[in-house]
């Protein structure tokens, strides 16, 4: 018995702050999906190609969250997203490892489900979750859909080097540095959120670009205004960023932006990068061409008003 998901990978994230005390990222889906290959095998065994270690553990969980003890799993992946440089390389594995695992099994696995097996390996980046998403990556208390992807192309700038996710989410300052750039957060959220609810491309990549700046203090990456300077001289509507990673992302309209003469400007400048294409598009995952997660996010009802109103945009 075999199951085969596939699970979206992303381009860092549109705005990723604190607004209360709580931390949460708005999601940037990318059309480069991870697929993960699970046939059952007798015995209780688990096996994973070398360096996938949170994908088996997603299969281990799933099969848990499932009661089954009979099987145990070897997996199967292809995943052209490079790890540990904020593209959501392994949330997708975990998540279509998850998927997948459900799905040889002749089961499916609930949004909730996805949600609780990605975040007991690591902070998740929520692409699992459909169209664009505001989410608490850290622990999964609340979430929401915002709306889906505007039609923007994204040019991804690798910068260079990775960040180890767990590492950086265990750091003593990060809650102060935070607080300082809260205000810059919020800014960004309403952008966001306005563009994405009027159709207006260029208010969501403002609304990134300034979150990206404001990450500056928590993760600096040198070549951050400049990119921002050669992409928006060239027609480029803005630039978001891995705020725990080390890509950016170009966003502008298809056509309107000569990607090769941008790529030509940004390797002038800084020859070491290197530079994947790709298209915003909804989150989720798909198992045999169909979406296996459907429906809106809502907002966990524990969450605290203040919160409620700053990254939403409602009163209660």
């Amino acid at each position: 018995m075999r199951g085969v998901a596939l699970a979206r990978g992303a381009c860092g994230e549109l705005v990723q702050g604190m607004a209360d005390g709580k931390y949460f990222l708005i999601t940037c889906p990318i059309d480069i999906s991870a697929e993960v290959i699970v046939t059952l095998v007798p015995g209780g065994r688990f096996e994973a190609p070398p360096g996938k270690n949170k994908a088996l553990a997603a299969a281990r969980l799933a099969m848990e969250r499932l009661g089954e003890k009979r099987w145990g799993a070897r997996l199967t992946i292809n995943n052209p997203l490079p790890p540990g440089k904020g593209l959501a390389s392994s949330t997708a594995d975990v998540a279509a490892a998850a998927a997948a695992t459900a799905g040889a099994l002749g089961a499916k696995l609930s949004l909730e489900e996805i949600k609780g097996i990605a975040l007991a390996i690591e902070p998740s980046d929520g692409t699992f979750l459909p169209g664009i998403v505001l989410f608490d990556h850290l622990r999964g208390e609340f979430w929401e859909c915002l709306g889906e992807p505007p039609p923007l192309a994204v040019l991804i700038v690798d910068l260079g080097g990775t960040v180890d996710t767990i590492l950086f989410n265990q750091r003593r300052d990060l809650m102060a540095l935070n607080r300082v750039k809260e205000g810059a957060v919020r800014q960004a959220v309403a952008l966001v959120r306005e563009g994405l609810a009027g159709g207006r491309e260029e208010l969501l990549a403002r609304g990134a670009t300034i979150s990206a700046l404001a990450n500056q203090g928590i993760l600096y990456k040198p070549e951050l205004e400049t990119l921002v300077e050669i992409a928006t001289a060239l027609g480029a509507l803005g630039v978001n960023v891995a705020h725990s990673g080390t890509v950016a992302g170009i966003l502008y309209r298809p056509g309107a932006v000569d990607c090769a003469e941008l790529e030509g400007k940004i390797r002038a400048a800084f020859p070491y990068v290197n530079f994947i294409r790709a298209r915003m598009t909804g989150g989720g995952v798909e198992a045999g061409g169909e979406p296996w997660l459907a429906g809106k996010g809502i907002l966990a009802a524990g969450s605290r008003a203040s919160l409620f109103t700053a990254v939403t945009g409602r009163e209660r």
